[in-house]
């Protein structure tokens, strides 16, 4: 049932679009078939008794554009638009073809519960005075890995190209490395080695329990079979050291002969290749950086906090969690949320600034490293405001309203003044006096019901 409510709205979102794309308004009848079309229609004259008559004695409209236009439902008494009757003789907030002609929409209670319009009340909040800073966007150094060879070695082959999504263990560079064919080789030999010690040391126990072979024969076989593998165990972890990944290990073992694949770095964690400094044949050491991998969905931005504003932000910060709004020149619009989660513990001497670490989402990687950014800090005031959530706000033709509950299914539009804006909140000014119940998240659906108003005129009005 909430899927099927859920389409209902979604339909008329693409009716609303639909409308929109259809352009301009429709063309006007010709003359001589003017009266005819109004007769056919039935819009423009209405006979005695009929409810669009008894509409226009009381001197309401019905919506439709009868008897000259209708004043818009945000500037009508909430009495006026829940008594008013429809052309179909029902009230018109409770007729599903006419309700959007006074601000009315009917959101059935499956369709709150399950989340896809939420509720919000109106109340007083203490209003979040912004702090206004400059800083740089940076990785996240802790989703960062910069890769370096641990071998000196000639690039064989590049499997990873830069921007590159790549997962954990997936073969990045292959290199070939003269001290990498060594450890193989010494490795070869000492699990040879082992083998024949091994063998050697059970055929001394045999020979023991049938009390064939001396002590001390028995004793120097069990000897060399632990040296065996120490040395074994030994040129397998230099394996390792060198960057030599476990699986590639037993399939040399198994193999018993090098492979001659050389080397193969792999990506130690899911991310992005960020940076590539390795090219087919370029000799690179265990000191240089030939890949650096990250994971760019969150970012640091590092922003400068003057000394006079640093015990602001201290105080507020043992008050609990401090939020941010970062912007970019690159989305002017736009606005990514954060959370303050370091102060460094210095002053520059020269700056008499303190970094500030503002941690942030970055799911479309629209944050880049490098780019300057704009930091507001919200600290908490002690001033007050009536205040309701943003996505509560909408606005159609130039004015702002709110959805607001009014009884059972039935949410009604309102206009409101909007003042100071932080974070998810915005100031009422006027339009609410406390205590309402909005229609939050999901508005926009409520939203989209109402526009069908506009329908017959393309969007244009």
């Amino acid at each position: 049932m909430i899927r099927r409510d859920l389409n209902v709205v979604i339909l008329a979102v693409a009716l609303v679009a639909l409308a929109c794309r259809g352009g301009g308004k429709p063309d006007a009848p010709r003359p001589d078939t003017a009266e005819k079309t109004r007769g056919e229609a039935g819009h423009e004259e209405h006979g005695p008794g009929t409810p669009a008559a008894a509409h226009a004695e009381r001197g309401e409209g019905d919506g439709h554009g009868h008897g000259g236009e209708e004043a818009s439902d945000l500037d009508r008494p909430l009495d006026e638009l829940f008594a008013a009757t429809c052309e179909h003789g029902k009230k018109t907030h409770a007729c599903d073809e006419c309700r959007y002609e006074v601000g009315v929409v009917r959101v059935p209670g499956k369709l709150v519960e399950g989340g896809l319009v939420t509720k919000a009340s109106v109340s007083r909040r203490r209003v979040e005075a912004p702090i206004v800073l400059t800083g740089e966007v940076r990785l996240d150094e802790r989703h960062v890995t910069h890769i370096s060879p641990r071998v000196e070695g000639t690039v064989r082959k590049v499997h990873a190209s830069l921007g590159e999504q790549v997962r954990r263990g997936q073969p990045i560079v292959e290199l070939e490395s003269v001290q990498l064919g060594e450890a193989e080789s010494e490795y070869l030999a000492a699990r040879a080695a082992l083998r024949l010690a091994r063998s050697s040391f059970d055929r001394q126990e045999q020979l023991r329990r049938e009390q064939i072979s001396s002590e001390k024969e028995y004793l120097t076989a069990h000897q060399e079979h632990e040296a065996a593998q120490i040395r074994a165990r030994s040129a397998q972890e230099k394996l390792a050291r060198l960057g030599v990944a476990h699986g590639d290990v037993e399939r040399l073992a198994s193999a018993g002969r090098s492979s001659g694949n050389g080397l193969v770095v792999r990506a130690p964690a899911d991310g992005i290749v960020l940076e590539m400094h390795a090219v087919p044949g370029e000799l690179v050491k265990p000191d240089e950086s030939i890949v650096t991998v990250g994971d760019v969905s969150s970012v640091w931005v590092w922003a400068d906090l003057h000394e006079d504003q640093l015990g602001r932000v201290l105080d507020a910060q043992r008050a609990g969690k401090l939020r941010a709004a970062i912007g970019v020149k690159a989305f002017p619009d736009a606005s990514f949320p954060g959370d303050v989660d370091f102060v460094g513990p210095t002053m520059d001497e020269r700056t008499r600034t303190v970094k500030v670490r503002i941690a942030a989402a970055n799911p479309e990687a629209r944050l880049r490293a490098g780019m300057f950014a704009t930091v507001r800090i919200f600290l908490p005031g002690l001033e007050e405001a009536l205040a309701v959530p943003s996505a509560a706000v909408l606005s159609d033709a130039g004015r702002s309203f709110v959805f607001v509950h009014h009884h059972a299914d039935y949410w009604v539009r309102r206009p409101v003044e909007p003042g100071r804006r932080w974070l998810d909140w915005v100031e009422v000014k006027d339009g609410l006096s406390g205590g309402e119940t909005l229609a939050a998240d999901g508005a926009f659906l409520l939203k989209s019901d109402v526009l069908r108003s506009k329908m017959g005129a393309g969007c244009a009005d």
